[in-house]
């Protein structure tokens, strides 16, 4: 499925990044509900064609997920990865199976602009420190993914690492992290509104609005208005851009103001 609608973009960027979602999974590009593996939506065969469609309505950047390397650690779509990166100017983040300083080093040389670490720091937070050095701060966020009031691992399995979210956020932030993409598992593709009491206390204890990315449940106009007006850094944007119920053009105008 491709999104039709849409206009040409318009001359705006806005203050509050929207971020397109390309989640992998066995080189298609699909939906889990609320994580799970055993409930996917396929919604695209070619994820370079979905980025360039992405790009080409204005998005200023890319979120970009093996779900394979976030669940097993195995990144074996790394060259899928590879091409959509290629074949777009703006800027992209990468997520899953990011698992060391080695990795993350590679990644952000090859070209990625940010790489995305949520297991790795669930089960060792003092990791980031190394990261950080090696990267630097602008090329890090760190993935909050909250059930429970904890930050979840491993693909957000059942067996999956976790720790309680507040307290790494506080550790990271500590360490030196800037930049924190915090989900809300159980709204994750139910396209039901951002969990905004869960933002509010991850940016208390992050530093601010501006070092948080929110996803998961943003769906509407209203929902971009809402983050936008309290000054978050960014929304993930998944589901509801891929089901035509949001439109990336709109949705740009209003997080600009």
């Amino acid at each position: 499925m491709l999104p039709t609608r849409g206009r040409p973009p318009r001359a705006i960027i806005g203050r509050m990044e929207l971020i397109p979602a390309i989640d992998l999974l066995g080189g298609v590009v699909v939906r889990l509900l609320q994580g799970s593996y055993d409930q996917v939506t396929e919604y695209h065969r070619r994820p370079v064609e979905i980025a360039r469609r992405w790009q080409a309505l204005g998005a200023p950047r890319l979120h970009i997920v093996d779900l394979e390397a976030a669940k097993a650690g195995d990144r074996r779509q790394s060259a899928i990865v590879a091409s959509i990166i290629e074949a777009v100017t703006i800027p992209c983040q990468v997520a899953g199976g990011i698992r060391d300083e080695a990795t993350a080093r590679a990644l952000v040389a090859s070209g990625v602009d940010r790489v995305v670490m949520g297991t790795a720091l669930v089960r060792e937070p003092d990791l980031a420190s190394s990261v950080l050095a090696a990267v630097g701060p602008e090329h890090l966020v760190a993935a909050v993914d909250v059930r429970d009031g904890h930050a979840m691992g491993g693909g957000w399995t059942a067996d999956a690492e976790r720790r309680p979210a507040a307290d790494m956020v506080t550790r990271l932030r500590d360490a030196g992290v800037e930049l924190f993409a915090v989900t809300a598992i159980a709204r994750d593709g139910l396209m039901g509104g951002p969990d905004l009491e869960l933002l509010e206390r991850s940016a208390e204890h992050a530093g601010g609005h501006d070092r948080v990315i929110a996803s998961a449940g943003v769906s509407t106009l209203d929902d971009v208005r809402t983050l936008a007006a309290r000054g978050y850094s960014g929304a993930i944007l998944g589901r509801a851009l891929y089901e035509d119920r949001l439109d990336l053009v709109d949705a740009l105008a209003v997080a600009g103001g």
